[in-house]
């Protein structure tokens, strides 16, 4: 009991498929283990640190007797093919170099980035790169998966957080994370942030719910602060307070200037007559 293992790898054959499926001899087991890591390490290298980002979250390769299958997902499929499906002839030819084996590229676009470990990793290493605050961009994350319709959310970042001389941790999570529950869909990705001053580690677990359940995305009004830059009872950005009304006093009439003998009054007769 508390353990702590990979929530993929305690998945992988029995709720999850693996993300390489073929089949080799003892002779060619460890030439294709080393054909595959390259193929990753080439796409991650391509796509998630070089401009214009790919942003590639998961790399499947099925190997068949002639050829190997590499099925990339992807967040900007329009990135990945490139104009007329010019950039995935050319990711073939390289990885046909990199294999020496035939290659066939497909692409499967992923519909709701918010939702995927992966991809929520990368977004915060590469606004921790741009010396964004550490604290602000995890807990705006935990709100946008929890938006799209995740049940928990959790996000531990390590390193010298803000530049502190002094590393540590810092967790921010919201929901539940069921991580013994082998029919929970939890998904877990890390990555590196590289900035100035240090590397810091990122892991992010994101619980969609149950294995064939539904993800609904959670619709959250947004509330708008006020003008004058005060929030109301719940602080900044919240309902803004009711102001006093103002006190107004009522219009007084003006007395009529007492008559003067001889002169004429209201109704146009003087006392003298």
């Amino acid at each position: 009991m508390g353990q702590k293992t990979s929530p993929i790898g305690f998945r992988t054959g029995i709720t999850l498929g693996w993300v390489s499926t073929w089949f080799a001899h003892k002779e060619n087991y460890g030439i294709y283990l080393v054909e595959d890591q390259k193929i990753r390490a080439y796409c991650e290298k391509r796509y998630n640190e070089r401009m214009p980002k790919g942003a590639v979250a998961k790399v499947e390769i099925v190997r068949t007797r002639n050829e190997v299958n590499v099925t990339l997902h992807s967040a900007r499929p329009g990135v990945v093919i490139g104009p007329r499906g010019a950039e995935v002839e050319k990711i073939r030819e390289e990885l046909q170099v990199l294999t020496s084996r035939e290659v066939a590229v497909n692409v499967i676009e992923i519909k709701e980035p918010d939702l995927n470990a992966k991809l929520v990793a990368l977004v915060i290493a590469e606004q921790l790169g741009r010396r964004a605050s550490y604290r602000r961009t995890m807990k705006q994350h935990c709100e946008n998966a929890m938006s799209a319709g995740a049940k928990g959310v959790k996000i531990i970042a390590s390193g010298r957080l803000g530049g502190a001389e002094m590393s540590r941790k810092e967790t921010q999570k919201l929901g539940s994370i069921p991580l013994h529950t082998l029919d929970a869909n939890v998904d877990y990705a890390t990555t590196t942030a590289r900035t100035t001053y240090g590397a810091i580690g990122i892991k992010v677990w994101i619980y969609k719910g149950k294995f064939g359940e539904e993800i609904e995305p959670v619709q959250r009004r947004r509330r708008r602060p006020r003008r004058d830059g005060f929030g109301g009872p719940s602080g900044p950005g919240g309902p803004p307070r009711p102001r006093p009304a103002e006190k107004t006093s009522a219009p007084v009439e003006a007395a009529a200037p007492p008559a003067v003998d001889g002169a004429p009054s209201e109704n146009g007769a003087g006392e003298g007559s």
